[in-house]
């Protein structure tokens, strides 16, 4: 069989990314170029900021991805880009940029959904790992429990219903003042604290109910398996203005090792009864929170302890990067996906939409 090389182009939020994959699962060129430093500045991500620094780049990232692998655009056999979701200004860039290429080469145009990549990344470093499977995307803007049924073929048991994890992290980071970006910042300080110092709440599932939310305060209906984090960053903030009232001291680590405490158990608790509930054996995680190391501690744990194999992507490949999208759209170039010249960018793209 013929190798299949993608050249793919990631830009749905604050990375500018190329990166040449072979056969869905050899990373030729992986090149990243992060404008975190950049929006540190102002305390998070401005989309117009990340636009145009997107435009500034791309061209770069391209050619050097394309550098790394020894390649040229006459080697490559389509263009894999994300589509969505994420900021449109930032997609449009990645999209036009994929559609120019794809036009002047007359080569096949692949439009990739986002959290699909993320899902992907486990596959470029599990050879062994093929559908079905379990997969919780985690990260700044998405929280998914997903089944993986086939390439490209998602099941959505659970998603969060306000506040991301990640966007959690973010929140709270800046709010015990360790800025941003929160998720490194808060697991870095963690480690240095108790996680038990603060009882803040978990959001507990009625399950004889099938449906219910409860927090602290009241209840709402959804599905077993979302999540929220909304309650959790109130409680934090709730938490700081009362010590602030009372003129009563904190200790930052112990509220973000609380803090983290919280949403670990609430990901992996939600994750593992689904599991079980499914009689899965195969569980991954994907997405920017995926890299935090009390997470992955802890999902390493309770897989093992329940006979389930555990796969996660190393780090670089958590964070937003064009190797999985790369991945996701070798397997779509399979099925036969192709774009057209009208493909646009969708910032609310929900995954399994075309």
């Amino acid at each position: 069989m013929k190798d299949i090389t993608i050249l793919a182009i990631e830009s749905s939020c604050d990375e500018t990314a190329a990166a040449v994959v072979r056969n869905g699962r050899t990373v030729l060129s992986n090149v990243i170029s992060s404008q975190i430093d950049l929006h540190t500045l102002y305390g998070g991500v401005v989309p117009e900021i990340a636009s145009r620094k997107h435009v500034e780049k791309i061209n770069q990232v391209i050619s050097l991805s394309l550098q790394e692998a020894d390649l040229t655009l006459d080697d490559i056999t389509a263009i894999g880009v994300t589509y969505g979701p994420g900021l449109v200004g930032a997609l449009l860039v990645g999209v036009a940029e994929a559609k120019a290429i794809a036009f002047a080469k007359k080569m096949p145009l692949i439009g990739v959904h986002h959290i699909e990549g993320h899902i992907s990344a486990n596959y470029i470093e599990h050879p062994d790992l093929e559908p079905p499977f379990l997969c919780e995307v985690i990260s700044g803007g998405h929280t998914h429990l997903v089944i993986v049924r086939d390439y490209g073929v998602f099941e959505i048991l659970g998603r969060t219903r306000d506040d991301a994890a990640g966007e959690a992290y973010d929140k709270v980071a800046r709010a015990i003042g360790l800025g941003y970006p929160g998720g490194p910042k808060i697991d870095r300080v963690a480690k240095e604290g108790n996680p038990e110092a603060i009882e803040f709440p978990r959001t507990k599932i009625d399950r004889a109910g099938r449906g219910t939310l409860t927090y602290a305060r009241g209840s709402r209906e959804t599905g077993p398996y979302d999540f929220s984090f909304s309650g959790l960053k109130s409680a934090v903030l709730n938490y700081l203005n009362k010590c602030e009232m009372t003129k009563t001291p904190w200790n930052q680590a112990d509220v973000a090792a609380s803090f983290q405490a919280a949403v670990v158990d609430d990901l992996v608790d939600t994750a593992m009864r689904a599991a079980e509930d499914y009689d899965v054996k195969k569980f991954a995680i994907a997405g920017g929170v995926a890299s935090n190391s009390s997470l992955r501690a802890a999902m390493q744990q309770a897989c093992e302890a329940r006979g389930i194999s555990f796969y996660h992507p190393s780090p670089v490949l958590c964070t937003d990067n064009a190797a999985m999208i790369g991945t996701a759209a070798y397997y779509e170039y399979l099925k036969g996906t192709r774009s057209g010249w009208d493909l646009n960018a969708v910032p609310n793209l929900k995954l399994g939409e075309r």
